[in-house]
């Protein structure tokens, strides 16, 4: 039996919490006493805290429910494993496996602790709280026992942080001296101890944190500007964010000062003047900076700090995000309004959505519009949501939007990448933007989540009962303590055409809208019921490139086509939707069943099924449709077919694919090498080895064919491109990249001699740059067989 199951059967009394559990990220909230720096610009919408907000039985609640039983499952000791023994202390259980055995090992004890913490904010149980607790006592041991401040679990971080703290930096997109995003580990474990102090008012959690902080500050110290600037080209998560926080919690101001170290300045000066450099750059980790500077602009007022994060949250939202709320492809952002061909098995990593809808909580707090929750709706709904399979808890990396693709959930013990970490906090705080306080004391009516809402304050509890989209009936009952004068701001959504709202029966007279919302201004009694009535009904959107090709909506869900439990047979293809009807009301009907849907015109022979993509979990499924009119379909079905048949074949033929420049793939496939750089031109990434220097990878083959090694390269570069290419330490062609002389890709084959492969299941390819030469850049490696 480990420690703190030892610990826990000890534990037998509910030690109560004193103040209100403040939201996540620090977004603000009215009189916090926890808080000791309020903001300095104006706030019109507030949080509340996520102990007044209680979830009744819907979807969400079901998933929140599967997500516990997650966090139950996992054993406190092996997430402080290496923490233990980093700190030379002996482990009390032995580590967990995935990335907590790799070089983001400890990350997911920060996300572990806030998500137990927001839990025990929500329901005050018991057994999360002795978690929470435990945690930060074995952490506080291991900070003493290291005398230095800083906790950590990440592999070489001593050697790695005393090399940076002397200037000596080498960093580029995920690697700081050899380590995986180090700043990134650090963010997630002191933003687990700052939720830890704020839900579960463990004060000691608040102490560790400053004293993490202060080692922030004694190893950048002596860095210069450009080394600072150097050092952030690797992810740092939010440690701007982080520190700021630190600050408004303190009132020490050299956290706010220390907070402009994690200033990247290529990236957020160019936002903060409305440039839109986010093609080619790696999604995940621009958002978590945005949400830094929206906090910072709200403790200094610093209009640049807006400015960048609301342009951000515009460009992503508006230019570079799918219909299902999430945004990126193989983690990458690429050219704006251009997503037609970004379809794959690794589209919308859910980290992003988690950080945008942090994001969206700033801005409305400071500009409450409809047009914010809008977004928030579709993705909560569609991408978070859609991210858990909701019997076993667990989460998606990536939700695909491939057509034909199948979501491809997280295993229980052997993964705890990111979005697993991101994915313990999404599913315990669906409560957190359900309700907002105005500053004028109106409350707004953001999500329609069944939900019960205990203003303390104003003494006013508000039950909401609704089944939305599958019912139209939305039941607001008020039961204030005694009679009290605010108004009552009720979202209409986008989606939304004619609202009726009833008043205790009555339709509302003097019913006002305001940036989107319903407004009701008048004195409640007890037993107030306002009844909205929001019909849904279907709806599409268009790729922005490609308005043939559409996604269906119900109201706020986007619906997915059930395609069974077997890949679609590449021969047969994914069906496509032929209707001369522009509504989608007029071919698509209810089976009869809530939220199920049924297709009366297709492609290909019979019917379709469409249900709520959150819904869909172990079945092949499509989100996007090509949708053609008869005419339309006769004239485009040739090319169609002919693309189809070109991309299925070209499926079938690969063995396999590295996509360079890109952390998991190269983890994947070995890539390791010398001289090397990375980096992005024409919205894609790239390899290149400088000065005679070398990269490897390994890459499947099918043993009893004849493969092929695709390298696709820019060409018209008129440099030193020239290098061999190596199959398991045999030369097997020399390349020169500038005899391509055409501004655009080249996919160029080269044909491996069979003796190379026969018998077996993957080689070893070396790229070997020439004397005063470089090898590549190489902008993507691909494996086919005959």
């Amino acid at each position: 039996m480990n420690a703190y199951h030892q610990l826990s059967k000890l534990f037998l009394a509910l030690v109560l919490v004193s103040g209100s559990a403040l939201s996540q990220s620090l977004a603000p909230e009215w009189k916090n006493s926890k808080v000791k720096v309020s903001p300095v610009v104006p706030v019109k919408a507030y949080v509340f805290p996520l102990s007044q907000v209680e979830l009744l039985d819907s979807p969400f609640r079901q998933a929140m429910q599967a997500d516990v039983n997650f966090l139950k499952e996992l054993q406190p000791d092996r997430l402080l494993s290496e923490f233990r023994s980093h700190s030379g202390l002996k482990p009390k259980a032995e580590k967990y496996g995935g990335w907590e055995s790799s070089g983001l090992a400890g990350h997911t004890l920060g996300h572990y602790l806030s998500a137990c913490a927001m839990h025990y904010a929500n329901t005050k149980d018991p057994e999360f709280l002795k978690r929470v607790n435990y945690m930060i006592d074995e952490l506080d041991e291991c900070q003493k026992a290291r005398k230095t401040g800083y906790i950590g679990a990440i592999p070489k971080e001593d050697t790695v942080f005393a090399e940076v703290s002397k200037g000596d930096i080498r960093s580029r997109g995920f690697d700081l001296n050899g380590a995986w995003s180090p700043w990134y580990t650090v963010h997630k474990v002191m933003a687990g101890l700052l939720d830890a102090h704020l839900y579960c008012d463990n004060k000691k959690a608040l102490d560790i944190n400053v004293r993490m902080a202060n080692w922030v500050g004694e190893t950048l110290k002596n860095l210069t500007d450009e080394q600072i600037q150097k050092m952030l080209l690797c992810e740092y998560g939010g440690m701007n964010e982080l520190l700021v926080n630190t600050y408004s919690l303190t009132k020490d101001k050299k956290f706010l000062d220390l907070s402009y170290k994690f200033h990247d300045r290529w990236i957020l000066d160019s936002l903060a003047h409305h440039k839109d450099i986010l093609p080619g750059k790696h999604s995940n980790t621009q958002i978590p900076k945005l949400i830094g500077t929206v906090r910072r602009y709200e403790l200094t007022g610093n209009k640049e700090d807006y400015e960048s994060a609301a342009f951000f949250w515009n460009t992503v939202v508006n230019h570079h995000s799918y219909a299902t709320g999430g945004n990126s492809n193989y983690e990458y952002l690429s050219t704006p309004d251009q997503l037609n061909e970004k379809l794959t098995e690794n589209t919308m990593e859910t980290c992003n959505t988690y950080n945008m809808l942090k994001l969206t909580r700033h801005l409305f707090a400071l500009q409450p519009s409809a047009h914010y929750m809008d977004y928030y709706e579709r993705g909560l709904y569609n991408h978070i949501l859609a991210s858990q399979n909701h019997t076993t808890g667990m989460m998606c990396y990536f939700v695909p939007l491939r057509m034909g693709a199948k979501k491809q959930f997280s295993s229980r013990l052997h993964d705890f990448t990111c979005c697993v970490g991101s994915g313990m906090e999404n599913h315990v705080k669906y409560n957190e933007s359900i309700y907002f306080k105005g500053a004028d004391g109106s409350l707004y009516v953001n999500l329609f989540i069944p939900s019960k809402l205990n203003w303390e304050e104003k003494g006013l509890q508000v039950n909401m009962e609704t089944q939305l989209p599958a019912d139209s009936s939305i039941r607001l009952t008020l039961h204030p303590k005694k009679a009290i004068s605010l108004p009552l701001r009720i979202r209409k959504p986008h989606w939304a055409g004619t609202m009726l709202v009833l008043l205790n029966g009555k339709p509302v007279s003097d019913l006002k809208e305001e940036e989107g919302y319903l407004v009701i201004n008048r004195k409640w009694n007890a037993g107030d019921l306002v009844e909205v009535s929001l019909p849904s009904k279907l709806y599409t959107v268009a790729m922005p490139d490609n308005p043939d090709r559409k996604a269906y909506f119900y109201g706020p869900l986007i619906l997915a086509g059930n395609l069974g439990p077997q890949e679609t047979d590449p021969a047969v293809g994914i069906p496509v939707v032929v209707s001369n009807d522009s509504d989608p009301n007029r071919y698509i009907k209810s089976t009869g069943k809530p939220l199920e849907f049924q297709t009366s015109r297709l492609g290909n022979p019979g019917t379709l099924t469409l249900q709520p993509f959150y819904a869909l979990q172990d079945d092949h499924y499509s989100v996007y449709w090509d949708v053609f009119t008869s005419k339309t379909w006769q004239e485009q079905q040739k090319r169609y077919e002919e693309q189809r048949r070109q991309a299925r074949e070209l499926e079938l033929r690969t063995v396999d694919n590295l996509r360079v420049g890109e952390m998991q793939p190269e983890r994947d496939h070995d890539f390791s090498g010398e001289n090397l750089e990375t980096g992005e031109s024409h919205t894609r990434k790239f390899r290149v080895a400088n000065e005679g220097g070398s990269f490897q990878f390994t890459m499947k083959t099918d043993p009893d064919s004849k493969n092929t090694l695709v390298a696709t390269y820019w060409g018209m570069d008129n440099r030193g491109r020239q290098f061999d290419i190596l199959v398991d330490g045999k030369t097997i062609a020399s390349e020169d990249v500038n005899k391509y002389k055409e501004s655009r890709f080249y996919e160029i084959s080269y044909e491996l001699p069979k003796e190379l492969t026969t018998g077996k299941m993957s080689v070893t390819i070396k790229f070997q740059a020439k004397k005063g030469n470089q090898a590549g850049p190489v902008y993507g490696i691909r494996m086919l067989k005959d």
